[in-house]
């Protein structure tokens, strides 16, 4: 029987059910050390349970002493087997959950699937991550899909920054992509977007995409010393 699985552009069906959890927390400004001091202590508690992928702090974009993960997740179902696990887990609860709960704000939570023509990238060494996210006009995949392969393909194909990974949201707001890059600091990031700028196939790429966009936001992100992604 064949997972449920995420249809992406016009392209190969994704016959694949993993599902990647992004996770997002707003941290009380005078509390933003002392969290992430506990969770680098004890998140070897949270791994023994399932795949961490990576683990940030936002540099810049949006509202500040922010940290964002992503969790791996054969199916909905490994992701229920978790949880019930956690919920059960005395030692996570104790040592981890219950004294860094009184130092976030918000927690925010969506379920994405990696596009179908992309796979999980490890870039070759340590580096800045950012999270391009882009909002796109209702009419799914299939309106906007292959436009957007291709700006992103534009900008790989020439070297200007190195992709990690593609997702398209399924669970949170619909019709949202999000496009992890690496670059190897934020200023080898900043020169990479200008000479994009100025190459023609990756405008004429961009062009025809933005046609399908509603909205775009970004964020800089700094992987911490316990992120399997560096």
């Amino acid at each position: 029987m064949r997972n449920v699985c995420s249809s992406f552009a016009t392209g190969p069906r994704q016959y694949d059910g993993t599902v990647y959890e992004f996770r997002t927390y707003y941290l009380k400004p005078s509390k933003m050390n002392e969290f992430l001091e506990n969770t680098k202590k004890n998140i070897h508690l949270r791994t023994a349970h399932s795949e961490l992928v990576g683990y940030w702090s936002v540099e810049f974009g949006g509202r500040m002493n922010k940290v964002f993960h992503i969790w791996k997740y054969d199916n909905f179902a490994h992701r229920t087997q978790v949880r019930k696990a956690l919920a059960k887990d005395k030692e996570w609860q104790e040592q981890y959950l219950i004294p860094n709960l009184a130092l976030i704000d918000i927690q925010e939570s969506e379920i994405t699937y990696l596009v179908p023509w992309c796979k999980l990238e490890k870039p070759p060494k340590e580096g800045i991550y950012e999270l391009a996210t882009f909002q796109m006009k209702p009419g799914g995949p299939a309106l906007w899909g292959d436009s957007f392969k291709r700006a992103v393909h534009a900008h790989i194909n020439r070297g200007y920054t190195k992709l990690v990974g593609v997702f398209h949201a399924e669970y949170g707001v619909l019709n949202r992509v999000h496009v992890l890059w690496w670059n190897e600091s934020a200023d080898s990031r900043a020169a990479g977007r200008h000479q994009s700028h100025e190459d023609p196939r990756v405008v004429a790429a961009v062009r025809e995409s933005v046609n399908f966009l509603e909205s775009q936001q970004n964020m800089l992100l700094i992987p911490m010393s316990f992120s399997p992604l560096k």
